[in-house]
């Protein structure tokens, strides 16, 4: 009895939900660059809004107040700055999830065609696929870039808040030390994020 014919691959399926999964990794990317310009342009607006309305001066009374509005703002931002590293990971995460569903595909249709050997016309396969956190990525850089801002944010609310309590001994160095931690611990909560959802 002749072995049966395998039924033919339904192509404009996997066709429409390969495109489908390569728009959603095309979204991942998108969203992850919104997520750090937006990050960049909220940073940059206070620091613009602060210089352009002289919070700095006047009595000493409304010196105060502008310190403590400071520390206030800087701590939101450092606030919004975790976030948006959080936001970051996830975005990573789902940009792998979705070159995985592709390279699912890909692997099925391969294996569905062994006459046409299409592994050797895939760069990219489920074993060739970068690793979740990658230094060298463009997603890491963004992290890192956002990183770095809420670092200074973090410093620069630690330094009005010693400011608004006439606490200056050692203030740049505490600072700066804040700063150092919060850099430290926001490039950990990143590479923390990525292992926290397995393939």
């Amino acid at each position: 009895m002749p072995p049966e014919t395998p039924p033919p691959l339904p192509e404009e399926f996997l066709a429409a939900e390969f495109e489908y999964i390569a728009n959603s990794a095309f979204q991942a990317n998108e969203d992850r660059s919104k997520a750090a310009s937006f990050f960049l342009v909220a940073v940059g607006s206070l620091v613009a809004a602060i210089f352009g309305a002289q919070l700095l001066t006047g009595t000493s009374q409304q010196l105060l107040i502008a310190y403590r509005s400071l520390a206030g703002l800087f701590f939101v931002l450092t606030l919004l700055g975790g976030l948006t590293v959080a936001q970051l990971a996830r975005l990573r995460l789902a940009w792998l999830e979705a070159a995985r569903a592709m390279n699912q595909i890909k692997d099925f249709v391969a294996e569905h065609h062994q006459g046409l050997n299409l592994e050797q016309a895939f760069r990219w396969n489920s074993k060739t696929l970068p690793k979740e956190f990658k230094a060298d990525s463009i997603s890491f850089y963004s992290a890192l870039e956002v990183t770095l801002l809420s670092a200074l944010t973090f410093g620069a609310f630690v330094y009005f808040s010693m400011t608004s309590v006439d606490w200056l001994d050692g203030i740049w160095l505490i600072s700066i030390g804040a700063g150092a931690v919060a850099f430290i611990a926001f490039v950990l909560l990143y590479k923390r994020m990525l292992k926290t959802r397995k393939p």
